[in-house]
């Protein structure tokens, strides 16, 4: 069965490097690729959706502009020395919401991850995510997503970092985007337990039972930072480490999950090295 992988693309450095990535970790799949471009006829997409028709000038030329920078990017994948027979590449345009745009391109299509880039063209200095990749983290739920920064190896993972408080059970459908990388790729799982507290309670430890199970067919080990901050215990294990990706359970009121109690992507720099895999809460 051939792979289904979306990847957006808004034709900067960054969004490039995420494609790269993709056919590396992807690279021993049948895989299709879907290199889609979301596109507005001005700056103020609410705006240009209400106000721009198909037809007008305005909407012709960033189509047009959208067209013509799907077939570079075609084409540079084409002109590459990475060819790999087993990999197949479909372009799509649209005029939409990039967050609408994706969420309906993940359904048609039957995608099974979405790969993207962690800046935009704006490439701004104070900003590790793109304003789009946050919202993909948060907002798309029908899909998994790894963003990958411009500084991360095109490398299969070796370690794979998943951090956990043992607070909450997990699913097998919930991880087995996870399990499957690993597998794939013969990664190990880092499982990071964050807490002041060494002894785990008893729903904890039915828990830890549970993710025992869901990773019986994986490489995993245990390790426990003692750190009042979760970022940082994060930072100094991913970096000391050199870990190759970083994975989170998304759930639908508490980005990243029980290990952090709000969103924090800005106060994280782990993210600008290595590869984030965002999974999703299946029980809602």
């Amino acid at each position: 069965m051939r792979r289904k992988i979306l990847l957006p693309t808004d034709f900067s450095k960054h969004a490039h490097h995420a494609i790269r990535y993709a056919q590396e970790l992807y690279k021993q799949d049948a895989c299709d690729f879907f290199i889609l471009n979301v596109f507005s006829a001005t700056s103020n997409i609410f705006d240009s959706l209400l106000n721009i028709e198909p037809g007008s000038e305005l909407y012709e030329s960033a189509k047009l502009h959208s067209e013509n920078g799907l077939a570079k990017v075609y084409d540079m994948i084409a002109m590459s020395d990475y060819d790999n027979p087993k990999h197949h590449f479909e372009t799509i345009s649209v005029f939409n919401n990039p967050i609408e745009a994706i969420k309906n391109i993940v359904e048609k299509k039957d995608i099974e991850m979405i790969v993207m880039g962690t800046k935009g063209e704006t490439d701004a200095d104070d900003s590790f995510f793109g304003s789009t990749a946050v919202y993909v983290m948060e907002k798309v739920r029908n899909c998994p997503v790894i963003v990958v920064p411009s500084k991360a190896k095109t490398a299969l993972p070796k370690e794979i970092v998943f951090p956990t408080s043992f607070k909450t059970h997990y699913k097998r459908r919930e991880l087995k985007y996870l399990t499957d990388i690993a597998k794939t790729c013969n990664s190990t799982i880092a499982i990071l337990h964050i807490s002041e507290d060494k002894t785990l309670d008893g729903e904890q430890e039915a828990n830890k039972t549970l993710l025992e199970e869901i990773f019986e067919d994986v490489n995993y080990n245990y390790h426990f930072l003692s750190v009042n901050s979760v970022e940082t215990a994060i930072n100094i294990f991913v970096e000391s480490r050199d870990s190759d990706m970083v994975a989170f359970i998304n759930k639908k009121h508490l980005f990243f999950g029980s290990v952090f109690t709000k969103p924090l992507v800005k106060g994280i720099t782990f993210h600008s090295k290595v590869p984030i895999l965002v999974m999703h809460d299946l029980r809602n």
